[in-house]
């Protein structure tokens, strides 16, 4: 199936997994469908928008800590390393750790292509000496990354809680992958959102200004763009609620009316009040983070968090495997 890019009208093949996420999360019971589709090039600028609003603390939050930690990690990574960055989006907090740890090249991966060259371009720019190889791709599996720094150690960069959108065996998977990417003897820099106040959790991702909610119902304009879609977008509104039991933020896509519709050409209808589950935002407790970086086979090195506990950015390391204990 061709479709047309939004931006300059050239004619591409619409993505295989994409139809196949979708079409499988509007089967399944609950629906669901995952939050790595978000991010196509309109998405990806809400969500930078978002990085920016009031009540979403987590940004401003890690820039900050980057900026403090900064003298203490470069002690512990040391200088050279190739920096992979996991999800590099408009990269607005790699200049911090760049001017931090002088690496020999910087790796920026993200599944959206034309923003991964935007920001990989700007950055070239900003570190005119630093080699830049933008590697657009699914990091949620191992990747073969530039020949260029198969021998040069590594230190993976994934900031932001991006682990947090996944379910707890997805992440430890995650953690594999990037750990088989990135080689043994890596570093992996994460940021992981700790549990707090649904009071200042909610309005984080149900903002005054509706930008996520716009950044939510840009996917029901995806699919219909992408995969002959004739969902009503109007019929459905943004909902971001807190699940204690999961300690994570949920957002839905909820339908106020019933709606039927089609997508690639099958039918599909939702009763008024049925969601589409789009994404999860774990929070995690001190203890619940390393716990799962070391299921992932991470071994945590240093934490830092700010002065309220509200964020924590953790240094791993991927160790050679031991026997137990």
């Amino acid at each position: 199936m061709l479709k047309p890019e939004a931006e300059d009208g050239q004619m591409t093949l619409a993505d295989p997994q994409f139809r196949a996420d979708v079409l499988a999360g509007l089967e399944r019971r609950p629906r669901a469908i995952p939050a790595r589709w978000f991010y196509d090039h309109r998405g990806s600028q809400l969500f930078e928008q978002i990085t920016d609003l009031p009540e979403y603390y987590p940004t401003r939050t890690e820039t900050a800590l980057l900026h403090e930690l900064c003298p203490e990690l470069c002690a512990l990574v040391g200088e050279g390393r190739a920096v992979v960055e996991f999800g590099s989006g408009s990269s607005t907090k790699t200049p911090v750790l760049l001017r931090c740890v002088a690496p020999s090249a910087y790796v920026p991966i993200d599944i959206s292509g034309e923003f991964l060259r935007q920001s990989a371009s700007d950055l070239s720019q900003a570190f005119p000496g630093l080699p830049v190889m933008p590697f657009e791709g699914d990091f949620t599996r191992p990747l073969n990354l530039p020949a260029a720094i198969a021998e040069t150690p590594k230190l993976g960069f994934f900031p932001g809680s991006t682990i947090g959108n996944l379910i707890p065996h997805a992440a430890i998977d995650l953690l594999r992958a990037m750990r088989a990417s990135l080689g043994l003897g890596a570093m992996l820099l994460i940021g992981m959102d700790r549990i707090k106040d649904p009071a200042v959790l909610v309005p984080a991702y149900d903002d005054a200004q509706g930008v996520t909610a716009a950044f939510n119902r840009n996917l029901l304009e995806r699919i219909n763009r992408e995969l002959d879609g004739t969902i009503p977008v109007d019929a459905f509104v943004h909902k971001a609620v807190w699940n204690d039991d999961r300690a994570r933020i949920e957002m839905h896509l909820a339908a106020t009316r019933d709606v039927a519709f089609t997508v690639d050409g099958r039918d599909f209808a939702i009763a008024a009040g049925e969601t589409i589950h789009t994404e999860n935002s774990h929070k995690y407790g001190a203890r619940d983070a390393r716990i799962l970086l070391r299921a992932g086979g991470w071994t945590p090195v240093k934490e830092w968090t700010d002065a309220e506990g509200r964020f924590a950015v953790i240094l791993a390391e991927a160790q050679a495997e031991r026997p137990a204990p």
